[in-house]
Formats: structure tokens, C-alpha cells, sequence
């Protein structure tokens, strides 16, 4: 990390040009969703061909994230966020315009190639622009614009109804032009950075020596980190992007739209929420309890939604708030944690075994439902899944309150952790 004086404007101004470059990686990362209707009218594509389209995703980040990683702390942030948001821009074109579903695939899986290394490198900006008092401010602002482009991406059938009226393509068309302008803000912020790059050589120089086994030295606050990350992400991201919608419709009676609605809160709620936490964590130089509490949301949100009569803007509202609070504490705490010129390593192995967990929490669920039938029909049928991710959440819980309990006293939170 550079010694760049934290809330100047060329900082903002680089939060501002990463913060623009994520909504485009977050749009199409969730373009898929609003056209598979269409996708199994127009192109005949099953339902496991449909959902492989997010699934592949997730294949390539499997490994390599880590190089990602390490090659972020190797070239730095601004060289491999250019680099990253070429990929992703080439794998949305070879999406939208590909003539098959093989094809379709192959973007898919370019773009996840390129879009969690990208979210790497953006976050390693951040880290190299402020430091002290607004690093969990300004990476909460950045996590924040980035899920405009999910709700955007939820709503765009509102919002270009006339591109939807014509079919599959037009929508994952625009999704490529978004990624175009992720590309040009990338660009923007790469160029300016250029005379930033000498001074930090030396940690460049640094990264260049990793070997893997280096990174089994972070300390056991890392560890516990790493294991709430894979939980909380895969239970998150596998109910709320993969499989609430349908629990929506089944089980609580919704239609389509009201329950694509009612999911899309949880990001709207996030866009606010994020910096706000963010603010309120480095106003309080307190992580770790934050950290917990909005794990601790999350198994009991799931249990209201399952057990419970309640309205669903409850367990929304609650899920809302974990949301938002965990990502904008959990990647300030990760740079507290770690050596400063390991954190792009770090956020790398972190995002190597949630990527993982995501594909792994998909893959159970979805074969749990089909193990038990679960239909409108035969809505008790999901009870397995939403026990399945209950106890997975309970675990990330366990792991935040033991990191809180073991190195997030305000003593040890005041400077970085040793390693």
C-alpha cells in the first residue's frame, strides 16, 4: 500500500472510476436471469443448460483466482483491471452474439475468466488510494454503485421493455455495451494511475517472490475469515440469485414478478446500506462485531422465512442488512489482517474457496430439490435445501463471533495483525 493521502479528490476520483467499472461487472454478471425465459422459448435451451450459463462462471475461479491474485500484487491494480475488463467485455460479446449455446457458454466462461480477477484488482485500487479512517467508506461506496448494476440488471426488463419484446438478444446486447463503459472507466483509471506505478515497485518486487506456501502463514484470524467468506457467499448467493425466487413462487404463492421484485431489494437495500456501515465502521474503528452481527442475520433470516408465517420484508429486510454490512467490513478487516503486499493473495485464496463453495451450494441444493420433489405442488419439498443453507449460515456465524472473540478486540483491530 502507498502513502497517497486518503480523501483527496484524485482519490475519489479513482473510487469513482472503479466504482463505475463494477456496476458494468455486476450488470452482466446477472444479465442471464431476465432473458431464460426467453432463452428456452427462442433458443430450446433446457433449464440445466440455462443455469450452467451462471454455473461456468465459477468453473475457471476455481484455481485460478489465486494467480489472479498474486498477479494483481505482481503488476498491480490499475495494470490487471484494464486487462481483466478487456476479458470480461470479449466473453459479454461472444455472449450476446454467439449462434449457439456452446458458443454462449464459452462466453460465459470467458467472462468469469476475467470478472473475479477484475473485482480483485478494483479492490486492491481502492486499498492503494485511502488509508486509515475512510478504507471501509470508500470500498462500502464502491460495493455499493457495483449493485446498482445487479438491480439494474433485474429491472432492465422494465427499463428496455422494447429490447426484451425482441427477443433473447437485444437484452444481453445492451449488457455488452455496460461492459463497454467498465472497459472505458477501467481505461480512464489506468491512465491516470500511470505515475503512481514507480512507487510501488518495491511491493511489486515483493509479490514476484510468493510461493504458495506462503500463504499458509497468515494468521489464524485470516483462517476463520476465509471460512465465514465461503459460507456466507455460498448461502447467499446460492439462495438469493439462484433459487428464491422459485422458493418465492412455490412456497409463499407469488408470481413471477412480485417475487423478482421482491428479491431485487435486498441489492436496492445494499446500495444505501454498504457505505453507510462502511462509515460506521471506520467512525467506531470497529470490524470484527460488526462483522458478526450481519453473519448472524443470515441463519436467522432463513429460519423466519422457513419457519415462520411472517411478511417476506422481513426476513428481505434482515437479509438486506446482512448484505450490506458483511461485504463492507470483511474486505477492510482482510487488509488489517494480512501484509499489505499479500492482500491482493489474500482476497485471491479467499475468493479461489468461495467460488468453490458457491458452485458446490448450487450443485446441493439444487440436487436436494430434485431428491425431494420440490414443486408448487409439493412446496415441503424445499425444506432440505433451506436446511442445508441454515446450517451452513450457523457455521459462518460461529466462525465471525470466534474471529471477533479471538482477534477483534479494539486494542487489536487498531493496527494490522501479525502474520
Amino acid at each position: 500500500m502507498n502513502n497517497k493521502t486518503s480523501g483527496t479528490a484524485l482519490a475519489w476520483l479513482i473510487c469513482a472510476l472503479v466504482a463505475a467499472a463494477q456496476y458494468g461487472n455486476y450488470y452482466v454478471y446477472d444479465s442471464i436471469g431476465p432473458v431464460a425465459d426467453l432463452l428456452q422459448q427462442q433458443r430450446g435451451f433446457s433449464d440445466t443448460q440455462v443455469g450452467l450459463l451462471n454455473a461456468i462462471y465459477s468453473l475457471p475461479n476455481m484455481v485460478l483466482l489465486l494467480v489472479g491474485g498474486i498477479l494483481v500484487d505482481r503488476f498491480g491494480a490499475a495494470r490487471m483491471t484494464i486487462a481483466t475488463a478487456a476479458i470480461c467485455l470479449a466473453g459479454a460479446l461472444l455472449t450476446a452474439y454467439s449462434p449457439d449455446f456452446t458458443g454462449m457458454a464459452a462466453g460465459r466462461l470467458l467472462f468469469g475468466i476475467g470478472a473475479e480477477t477484475f473485482s480483485i484488482a478494483t479492490l486492491a485500487a481502492i486499498t492503494d488510494y485511502f488509508t486509515g479512517g475512510k478504507l471501509a467508506f470508500a470500498m462500502g461506496l464502491t460495493l455499493s454503485i457495483a449493485r446498482l448494476g445487479s438491480y439494474s440488471a433485474d429491472m432492465s426488463p422494465n427499463w428496455f421493455a422494447h429490447a426484451y419484446s425482441q427477443g433473447w438478444q437485444p437484452p444481453l446486447v445492451i449488457a455488452a455495451a455496460v461492459a463497454a463503459t467498465s472497459f472505458a472507466a477501467g481505461l480512464v483509471y489506468w491512465w491516470i494511475d500511470r505515475p503512481g506505478r514507480l512507487s510501488r515497485s518495491a511491493s511489486s518486487a515483493s509479490a514476484e517472490r510468493l510461493v504458495l506456501r506462503d500463504l499458509l502463514h497468515f494468521g489464524k484470524a485470516y483462517w476463520y475469515l476465509l471460512a465465514l467468506c465461503v459460507l456466507w457467499y455460498s448461502v447467499i448467493l446460492a439462495f438469493r440469485s439462484t433459487f428464491s425466487i422459485k422458493y418465492f413462487q412455490h412456497v409463499r404463492g407469488l408470481d413471477l414478478a412480485t417475487a423478482g421484485e421482491m428479491n431485487s431489494y435486498v441489492f436496492l437495500a445494499a446500495v444505501f446500506a454498504t457505505p453507510a456501515f462502511g462509515w460506521l465502521c471506520d467512525r467506531m474503528r470497529r470490524y470484527a462485531p460488526f462483522l458478526a452481527f450481519g453473519a448472524v442475520l443470515l441463519p436467522i433470516a432463513l429460519a423466519i422465512v422457513t419457519l415462520t408465517p411472517w411478511s417476506l420484508w422481513v426476513s428481505t429486510a434482515l437479509i438486506g442488512v446482512s448484505y450490506s454490512l458483511v461485504p463492507a467490513v470483511m474486505w477492510p478487516l482482510t487488509s488489517k489482517l494480512v501484509p499489505a503486499h499479500r492482500f491482493g493473495s489474500a482476497i485471491g485464496l479467499m475468493w479461489v474457496v468461495q467460488n468453490a463453495g458457491i458452485f458446490g451450494a448450487n450443485m446441493v441444493a439444487g440436487w436436494l430439490n430434485d431428491r425431494a420433489g420440490a414443486s408448487a405442488q409439493n412446496p415441503g419439498g424445499y425444506d432440505a435445501m433451506m436446511i442445508f443453507f441454515g446450517l451452513a449460515s450457523t457455521i459462518g456465524a460461529v466462525c465471525a463471533l470466534i474471529l471477533w472473540l479471538t482477534a477483534g478486540r479494539r486494542e487489536q483491530e487498531a493496527a494490522p495483525q501479525p502474520t
